[in-house]
This record gives structure tokens, sequence and C-alpha cells, in this order.
């Protein structure tokens, strides 16, 4: 084939690392990380930065100008394994027109589903990794000109990398991961076979890096992991609320979010520290997928409408001011019109602040995959278009009703036209675009709401 699988030189590799500590040295390489779908992918990227960064090397703005592109891939939907394979062609043309070295490397999701698939599609790849992997980076670029390598080994150990190997991208908001994997095998989703079963991280690590952050100014924190309700800690069997209360007594953190839960695995006991604990933000993205009880059992999901309403219930009778958000799938095979009426009701009745909405597709290894994919195209954009509709006329009545209330938001962004417009979140992880004539970038603010679209709010400082 042109390539080999190097599992044993990096079974080498990682035992010499971890008995030595030493990184390679890549000073005055130039890279570029490309990064697709969610929060634990954006994660990654900010450790695979920051470790480059620790060996020497420098990011760069532009593909043209890297001598490495890392894309970190999402298997998830169909679409991103599309927008992948077109980047990659791009960076094929960019790599015909350079005189100098010039590496690509695809990790993540992608890869570790792929593996060999992907260099035989795209065989001016230099190096896969899967999401368990992409600390070998460092020693893999030097070597990358003398053959393919792909690593994609599962470790069932909890690899910790060092907070001053993370790169991150905000000064005061940071992603700190708890667990990775997932055990639930929704028919649909192909998360357990890219991201592996579940393992969580020691809380002690867990806990020590967020007092880290709050030493180094960052006033929110967003623990991530696949299913976070499930948490355990290695060590003691702590469980997911106990590590909230102790995550709520870290000074210096003024917000502490988390992301994302199971519906299945949400209890009351969480709902209870949420209320309890002043620094938890009343936000919560709790994916419903379907409103329809006889879909969710077809998806595995392990809950039915009516156990997901009582779950919204108690949450709002203990926090009535919570901000939810959800995914809903459309087009799931079998879905009549009957049971996506029961999806568009369940969004009138919650109402959420925020949706993410997919058509169906089919993805490899999943058990949907065997079954007939019966909704046919246009049904599935039809009802998509019908969901985001009701969810943006949604958005904007909950968005008016705010207009005229003053509001806090972490600014986390700044107008690159402008140098008095800003950009930031509030508690219910609601969009803040707003004026300042003050510098306020990394800062709290108090934000006056004047208008408002169906995906943002916009004001000015008071």
């Amino acid at each position: 084939m042109g390539f080999r699988l190097n599992y044993i030189f990096f079974y080498k590799l990682r035992n010499t690392l971890r008995m030595t500590g030493k990184s390679a040295d890549l000073k005055n390489l130039k890279f570029y990380i490309h990064t697709f779908g969610c929060q634990m992918n954006n994660n990654d990227s900010e450790h695979i930065a920051g470790i480059l960064d620790s060996c020497g090397a420098n990011p760069s703005d532009s593909l043209e100008e890297s001598d490495l592109v890392v894309i970190n891939t999402c298997a998830v939907r169909e679409k991103s394994e599309e927008k992948l394979y077109s980047l990659l062609g791009r960076l094929n043309s960019i790599r015909e027109k350079k005189e100098k070295n010039f590496a690509i490397g695809v990790v993540g999701c992608v890869a570790q589903l792929h593996r060999s698939k992907l260099l035989e599609k795209m065989p001016h790849i230099d190096f896969i990794l899967g999401p368990d992997n992409y600390w070998q980076i460092p020693e893999i670029i030097p070597k990358h000109h003398e053959e393919k390598i792909i690593s994609t080994k599962w470790s069932k150990d909890w690899h910790e990398i060092p907070d001053e190997q993370t790169l991150r991208t905000s000064r005061v908001s940071a992603f700190v991961t708890i667990m990775e994997g997932c055990n639930n095998f929704c028919t649909y989703c192909v998360v357990p076979y890219t991201r592996g079963r579940e393992k969580f991280r020691p809380a002690p690590h867990i806990l020590t890096e967020i007092q880290e952050l709050a030493q180094n100014g960052y006033k929110e924190i967003q623990l991530l992991g696949q299913n976070v309700n499930s948490y355990i800690d290695p060590n003691s069997q702590m469980g997911f609320v106990k590590l909230l209360r102790k995550v709520n007594t870290v000074e210096g953190i003024d917000w502490i979010r988390f992301i994302a839960s199971h519906p299945k695995n949400f209890s009351t006991d969480i709902a209870k520290a949420m209320k309890e604990s002043e620094r938890i933000c009343h936000q919560l993205h709790l994916p419903v997928q379907s409103g329809s009880s006889s879909v969710l059992h077809r998806m595995n999901r392990g809950y039915t409408r009516k156990e997901y309403q009582q779950i919204i219930k108690d949450l709002r009778r203990q926090m009535p001011d919570i901000c939810l958000s959800t995914d809903i799938i459309v087009g799931f095979p079998g879905e009549s019109d009957k049971e996506f009426q029961e999806t568009m009701s369940l969004l009138e009745e919650i109402r959420y602040t925020n949706i993410f909405s997919f058509r169906y597709s089919p993805r490899p290894l999943t058990k949907a995959e065997n079954i007939t994919d019966d909704v046919p195209f246009a049904v599935k954009k039809e009802r998509l278009i019908a969901v985001q509709e009701l969810q943006k006329n949604i958005q904007i009545e909950t968005n008016q009703s705010l207009i005229g209330s003053t509001i806090k938001v972490l600014c986390t962004g700044k107008s690159k036209k402008d140098q008095n417009i800003y950009s930031g979140r509030n508690k219910g992880y609601q969009v803040i675009n707003f004026s300042s004539k003050k510098k306020v970038m990394d800062q709290f603010v108090n934000v006056q709401i004047t208008s408002c679209g169906p995906y943002s709010l916009r004001g000015h400082t008071v």
C-alpha cells in the first residue's frame, strides 16, 4: 500500500517519553490547526497547539505559510467529512506549489474511524492519529518524510496533558476535560467507535487544573465529556454531583458550565447541585434528539418523551431562570409525519434558548447504518427547515423579552473593524454584541440590551 502501521514504534516512543519527559525540538516550524466539530475537538486542538508550542513550533495565520497543517476531525455528521475531503484537496494543491517541506496530518474522530482508508483516498496525507494519540505529534514530524504513519491504538488509561502544554484561545474562558468516550451506543451515533469506551480523569487532576486556571486569571470553565453525568473518579469513586460541588469551591472562578449531559443519566441531584452552587450557571445543554417516544426507542436513547419532559419541569421548578439548549435530528429511519410533529410540539412546549438541528445521515459502524434510510432527502430537508423556522421565531420572542434589561456579560471577542464593538456571552450562554467606549476585553461588564435578532442580543455597556 505504500505505508505501514507503525504501532510498535509508538509503543516504545510512549514509554520513552514517559521515562525521560523529553520533547522533540521543532524550533521555527510553523503550524496551522483546522478544527471541525464540538467543544471536545476544540479542546483537543488547544492541547495539540500547546504540545507543538512547547517544542518550539510557532502557530501560523494561514495554510499557505505553514510547514505543518493538522486537521482535527469530526465524524458525527457526514457533512463534516465532506468538508474534510474538500480541505485535503486544497492542501494538496498548496503542497504542489511549495518548494519546501510541507506536512499534512489528520487527527481525531475521522482518523480513528477510517484509518488506512483515508490514505487510500488521500495519499498525500503524512500521518493519521486517533483521539488517544495526538500527543505523539512532536516525534512524528521529523519522521513524516520517511514513511506514512498511522497510530490509532486505544488506551484504557488516562493520558494526562500538563496545563502548560495547552495553548488556549481565550485568556478568561477555558475547557477542562473530565472524561472521554461513551458507553451508550445510540443507534445513529458513531462516537463509541471514534472516542472509545468511557474513561475518567482523576478528580485531583481536574481540581488542580481549575485552581491553576483561577490563579492565572480565568473566570469561566466548561467541564467537558461525551457524557459528563456518568463521571466517576477512578480512585475515590466520587460521582459527578460531588465533583460539581468541589469545583464550585474553587476561589476565583465565577462561572461553571458542563457539557454534554445525557437525559437518561441526568438526576435530580444534579439539578439540586446546580441550584445550590452559586458559581454554576443556570444553563444546560440537554440533547433530546426527537420529541417522539417511538423514535427515541429506535434511537436507543433510554428515555421517553414524558421522562424528558419531567426532567425539564424539575429543572425549571428549581431554577425558573434556566436557559436550555438541545440537539434535534430530523428524518431518522421510519420517522412518520406524526412522529415529526411530536418533535415540533416539544419545541413549542419547552421553548429552548438555542438548538442544534440536523438531517439524519447514516454513519459507519452504527446499528442504524443497517436500517433502511427510508425518509426521502426532500422530506428531511423540508422538516429541517420547519424546525429551524419554528425555533427562529421562538428565539426572536425570547430575545425581545430581554430588551431594556441589563445583563452581566463575559467579554471574549472584539470586532476587527470597530474598536468599540465587543462580543461575549451571558450566564445563559447567549451571544451578546455590544458597544463600549472603554477597553473591556476579557472582563465582566454590564450590558443594557437595546435590540436583538434571532441568534444574538445587542446593546451597550452601562
